[in-house]
């Protein structure tokens, strides 16, 4: 099939783009089943994440600005950057007039019904701002049928219902800011790319993770001709923009000298290198490899010197410092250092070629090297490499290979996050459901190997993704009988160290696309 072949005809498309907003019966009978869904959703298991966010309705609400970093009443003190806390003050205007006892700072673990409609409710509509991104990519005249069912699959992608609608949070609405960003890319609107990042960074600063391919795109495709001379007038109205921006966000702090404050909220060093239980990256399998070591210690009774408080540390799944027994301890620093060397060599990339399709890639690469090597790294992180890694999934079957294994990793490492059996048996269908819909694009794609390693690496992968089927099976029966027990952690280290094989083999995938990619348009 031609790259014109691709295309979708005239009659396909809107005949006028004042009407890209407008939805097809399809897509309203979609929000329509999705929106109820989500619903029935109300009273589901609900993480502590529910209670912050009730908290932070209530700072905001009943203290003056002035206190919002300061307010200690609850364990769960306001910590995203001011731009998110206008977005809470925002709701607790609402908040206030449906239960006015939502927003009272001293009333802790509120949990009426009123409070899990409001906040149930205000997610879905919040995520309508993904809903609106993702339906400009799907209206876009250049887009195959292919990235226009990717782009609407993340409308109902199944790490959302977990983390948003399920967990509790509003990931849907923020990434909905990013899309928008990509977006102004795809159309070549660069300033508005770079002005939305700037406010999605207002909004949470995880993104700073992806920060760096911004800078590097934007000075090399904005500031800067193709020849590489420097644009001043780009460069300065850029800078004031962003600048502009910043002020906005923080402005009231620094008048108030109140930034060392709201920085020591926005970033806590003093937690561990492993979250709670282990995000599937390098972290997870370097964990395990001292757990493997130190049982090879002590069975061959080697005199190797062990660290007697990593002895215990790494094998309950807790929140605190990991302190290895065996290897050696991973500093803040190590952490930082290999993450600035692995962007900068996609970086270097990005800017010997700063097109789009390099952009987004590159982006995706810099949220997967931060998730990978990155310092007490979140689960929930994964969603920074699965969202713009579906922009692109769709530009050869390698491509897709690599956003099949990554997704499903990703989403599968994201299961443990469900507590109880419902929720999680209802994720897991739909999940399989999600799947499901995307077949058409891999049978559309499919590429044969054409030579003996490919066969090998697809043999391999294919038993990789079966692996999962069993893997379920375990980490759903072993409990049982294992529950009270020393043991009981064992199917969150396997599901933590199984998905982090996946996600990095997805990794070194899109990394050898990614530089492939650029050494041939070079």
């Amino acid at each position: 099939m031609s790259e014109n072949d691709k295309l979708p005809q005239p009659s396909q498309l809107p005949s006028d783009k004042s009407i890209w907003w407008s939805l097809s019966r399809s897509e309203i009978d979609l929000l329509v089943i999705a929106t109820a869904f989500k619903a029935l959703l109300f009273s589901a298991y609900r993480s502590t994440d529910f209670e912050v966010h009730r908290n932070w309705l209530a700072i905001t609400y009943s203290l003056p600005i002035s206190q919002w970093y300061y307010d200690t009443t609850s364990e769960w003190t306001l910590d995203y950057p001011p731009f998110f806390a206008l977005f809470e003050k925002i709701m607790s205007i609402p908040a206030a007039l449906v239960d006015e006892n939502i927003v009272k700072v001293n009333n802790l673990n509120y949990d009426a019904w009123s409070v899990i409609a409001f906040q149930r409710t205000s997610v879905i509509l919040t995520e309508v701002a993904l809903g609106v991104a993702l339906l400009r990519f799907t209206r876009a005249p250049s887009a195959t049928s292919q990235q226009r069912t990717l782009a609407a699959s993340l409308f109902f992608h199944p790490g959302f219902l977990i983390i948003d609608h399920v967990h509790f949070q509003y990931n849907g609405f923020m990434f909905g800011l990013l899309v928008y960003s990509i977006f102004m890319a795809h159309e070549g609107r660069k300033l508005a790319s770079g002005v939305f990042f700037a406010i999605l960074l207002n909004f949470k600063h995880i993104y700073m993770y992806l920060a760096p391919a911004y800078f590097v795109w934007l000075l090399r495709a904005y500031c800067m001709t193709p020849s590489g001379a420097i644009q001043p007038k780009n460069f300065v109205v850029l800078a004031n923009a962003v600048i502009a921006i910043f002020l906005v966000s923080l402005g009231p702090f620094i008048l108030m000298g109140q930034l060392p404050q709201l920085l020591s909220r926005l970033f806590p060093f003093t937690r561990g290198l492993n979250h709670a239980y282990w995000a599937p990256n390098a972290w997870a399998l370097l964990t395990v490899a001292d757990r493997v070591l130190l049982q090879v210690v002590r069975s061959a009774k080697l005199s190797v010197s062990l660290n007697h408080m990593g002895v215990a540390s790494t094998s309950r799944g807790l929140v605190g410092d990991t302190v290895f027994a065996v290897v050696p301890n991973i500093k803040p620093s190590y952490t930082f250092v290999i993450t600035v060397a692995l962007q900068a060599l996609f970086l270097i990339k990005l800017w010997r070629l700063p097109s789009y399709r390099s952009f987004v890639t590159a982006l995706t690469l810099c949220g997967y090297v931060s998730f990978m090597f990155g310092w007490h790294v979140h689960e929930k992180a994964i969603l920074l490499v699965l969202v713009p890694l579906s922009l692109v999934a769709s530009e050869s079957y390698a491509h897709f290979r690599t956003f099949v294994i990554a997704s499903v990793s990703g989403i599968f490492s994201l299961f443990p996050l469900l507590f109880t059996p419902t929720e999680a048996g209802v994720e897991l269908l739909y999940t399989l459901m999600w799947g499901v819909a995307l077949i058409p694009i891999h049978r559309q794609l499919y590429q044969f190997p054409t030579s003996a390693p490919t066969v090998i690496l697809e043999v391999v992968e294919n038993a990789y993704l079966a692996g999962f089927i069993f893997l379920q099976v375990f980490v759903t029966l072993f409990p049982i009988f294992t529950r009270g027990t020393s043991l009981e952690f064992l199917p969150l280290m396997i599901t933590s160290v199984y998905c982090a094989l996946g996600q990095v083999l997805a990794f070194l995938r899109l990394s050898a696309l990614y530089l492939q990619q650029v050494a041939e348009q070079a």
